[in-house]
């Protein structure tokens, strides 16, 4: 059960390095540079979207009701386009590190009874057949391997979700005008 229980931690810590790259200050000031640019584009997307409102009122139609409601809609999406994705990608790297822990302290007690337990049997038989060295070996280049590729992939996600906050922020300027398909691709991504 420590076994397992150091591993999910071990897991869990390189798993919030992606999460923790959101504190530092560079970040910060990146992720307030587009909040700035979306609150922007959305200020001159109002603008189009009064001028745009003129010009069919003028011509019969009535969309002013309309009109408010994407400004109001712009509104929230310009506040919470930086702080959303963020949030939600620091709660499931918490839950997903919560689960591990508990499934550690669940499934540390239980030994002998699965199949990556008789897996894990023939592997040492037939290594040790080869040679038993040979097995821890290519179970630590297996270990480092996973531990590398984690690292480098939480960091990914986290340089994929700033990315997709810039994305997001390009989106304000087609909210108040009431185009609103690109960012409702936006928001399932």
């Amino acid at each position: 059960e420590l076994l397992y229980s150091a591993i999910s931690e071990f897991f869990g810590f390189m798993q919030d390095m992606g999460a923790a790259i959101f504190e530092y200050d560079w970040i910060k000031a990146t992720i307030s540079l587009f909040n700035l640019l979306g609150r922007s584009l959305f200020v001159v997307g109002i603008i189009v979207a009064v001028f745009d409102t003129a010009m069919q009122y003028q011509n019969g139609s009535n969309a002013i009701r309309n009109t408010v409601l994407n400004i109001l809609k712009g509104f929230f999406a310009c506040n919470l386009v930086s702080v959303v994705p963020i949030r939600l990608y620091q709660f499931c790297i918490s839950l997903q590190i919560t689960f591990a822990t508990n499934l550690s302290s669940l499934l540390g007690g239980i030994f002998g009874t699965g199949i990556g337990d008789a897996s894990n049997n023939v592997l040492e038989n037939v290594f040790q057949i080869i040679s038993p060295s040979f097995y821890m070996l290519c179970i630590l280049i297996g270990f480092c391997y996973c531990t590398i590729k984690i690292f480098f992939q939480n960091l990914m996600r986290g340089g994929i979700l700033l990315t997709q906050i810039a994305i997001g922020s390009l989106y304000m300027f087609n909210i108040p005008r009431g185009y609103i398909d690109g960012f409702k691709s936006w928001i399932k991504q």
